[in-house]
């Protein structure tokens, strides 16, 4: 195995990024994919959303990881650190991952230290997917770092539209100074009315402005009730309502980024 690593990111909120990482991880596990997910996300939403309801209770978060690979330490062993759920492993997250930025500021390589822990694991899985926090901050840096891709998810609004552009700097930036290597996974089109004018408009505004430059998923997932609830369920959509738009469109995503790694 050596796994294709790909952040989920987006620095606004409300997007579907913790639904979209959650449904494309077990979605791939269903096609018989070695899967890790990684919380990076202080809120922890991904970790609850998976059944985990209580994260500050947990001996040992991605939190704790960083910090000892910051402080130079060997960090706590894997499995002592992952969770199973639904077909997937997850290393969850916690209030303590707040607390990795501070120390980050004055460490050596400290975009890298993520991509320091993850490089071994790749022979373990086919897919690691990090679950990024709604910021373009440190923490989302090393996650760009260490990815090999990055997913977008664009929920179908304007102002999530146009902040679209600020998130693609960043990955530019990222790939002239220290990913060379990072290539945009596809921009993801989620919550989309489709009934309605204004939500086919931001869908085709989406399209026009950066389909030439990046590749932008055939498949938009539709904004349904079951996919909103699914986090407060602590399951997968696949597992909650299998029979869901959301959930079909969610299967269609995942042949998409097969075929991408095919």
């Amino acid at each position: 195995m050596n796994a294709k690593i790909i952040a989920l990111c987006n620095q606004k909120g409300g997007c579907a990024k913790t639904t979209t990482t959650i449904s494309l991880g077990t979605g791939l596990a269903r096609q018989g994919k070695k899967v890790l997910l990684i919380d990076f996300d202080p809120q922890a939403n991904l970790t609850q959303g998976l059944g985990f309801v209580e994260p500050d209770e947990m001996e040992f978060t991605i939190g704790d990881i960083m910090l000892a690979v910051i402080g130079g330490k060997e960090p706590p062993y894997i499995h002592d650190c992952v969770l199973k759920a639904e077909g997937i492993d997850l290393i969850p997250s916690n209030l303590g991952l707040s607390t990795v930025e501070t120390p980050l500021i004055n460490a050596l390589s400290r975009e890298s230290k993520l991509k320091q822990f993850l490089s071994p694991l790749r022979e373990m899985y086919d897919y690691i997917l990090i679950d990024t926090m709604p910021s373009l901050g440190l923490l989302t840096i090393n996650a760009l770092v260490a990815a090999d891709s990055v997913l977008i998810p664009v929920q179908a609004h304007f102002f999530s539209a146009k902040g679209l552009e600020m998130l693609i700097n960043t990955v530019s930036m990222v790939r002239r100074e220290l990913n060379p290597a990072l290539e945009v996974e596809g921009v993801l089109i989620t919550m989309i009315q489709e009934n309605t004018n204004f939500g086919r408009d931001i869908a085709d505004a989406v399209r026009n402005t950066y389909g030439a430059y990046f590749k932008i998923f055939k498949n938009q997932i539709p904004l349904t009730i079951k996919a909103a609830e699914t986090n407060s369920r602590g399951m997968s959509l696949f597992a909650f309502d299998p029979g869901n738009r959301a959930a079909k469109a969610y299967e269609a995503i995942v042949k998409e980024v097969l075929r991408n790694a095919g």
